[in-house]
């Protein structure tokens, strides 16, 4: 199956040297381009729907118009903040490990970021994991960044977490607040005795009942309403 690509960004360079990297794999395609936000959702409205979708789009966060945080946001959730399960996977670009930009990117519905300097070998590989369906940020990156910015997230007054957390089971609720905690599924495996396919299985149907797109929205989640607070859970 041919993975096609859309790449956003202001730098017609970069997106050069993105589309020779791709251009290079035989299951990969680079279908669209776009310098700007609003013009990757002009692309993305105006494709013929004969056309095959973009799978995946590349996104910068800094460009003029629309920025890459409000194009994700357009893309990826619905207007009423739920998540398009049609939509393209977004993988952000950014040129710091943890830039606020790309914190909110993830908030709106991206499925990781990536560092402008990526090695070409990681690009490929971080394109076929989101396509698959994974998440590119490892749990412990996205721990790390959201321990950054802990300061402007909900206190523990907040602890008792959305009302979509009390339908969870008390081992999803396990689960869920490992994940947010930057434990891999074999170490939440470990902690809990338990298979790597059962928890597999319950990490599936925690982002079923949260109506979340992947595991670095539930680490977000958990941090946002308090579950979660830097240093460990709350």
């Amino acid at each position: 199956m041919t993975i096609r690509v859309m790449l956003v960004d202001d730098q017609e360079l970069l997106r050069t040297g993105f589309r020779m990297v791709l251009q290079s794999q035989v299951d990969i395609e680079v279908a669209a381009e776009a310098g700007d936000g609003a013009r990757a959702l002009e692309v993305l409205a105006g494709r013929p729907a004969a056309e095959p979708p973009v799978d995946v789009i590349l996104m910068d966060v800094r460009m003029p118009r629309t920025d890459g945080v409000e194009a994700t946001r357009r893309i990826c959730l619905a207007p009423d903040g739920t998540p398009r399960p049609d939509a393209p996977k977004v993988l952000i670009l950014t040129t710091f490990d943890l830039d606020e930009y790309a914190f909110a990117a993830l908030k709106a519905g991206a499925s990781g970021f990536l560092l402008k300097d990526v090695p070409p070998a990681e690009l490929v590989a971080a394109i076929r994991a989101v396509h698959a369906g994974d998440a590119v940020v490892a749990p412990t990156t996205t721990r790390r960044m959201i321990d950054r910015f802990a300061d402007v997230l909900p206190g523990p007054h907040r602890a008792a977490g959305p009302p979509a957390v009390a339908r969870l089971t008390e081992r999803e609720r396990e689960v869920f607040l490992l994940v947010a905690q930057g434990l891999s599924n074999g170490e939440i495996a470990a902690r809990l005795v338990l298979s790597e396919a059962t928890v597999k299985t319950h990490v599936g149907r925690i982002l079923a009942k949260l109506g979340l797109r992947d595991r670095v929205q539930a680490v977000v989640l958990a941090y946002e309403t308090g579950l979660v607070r830097a240093g460990g859970a709350a």
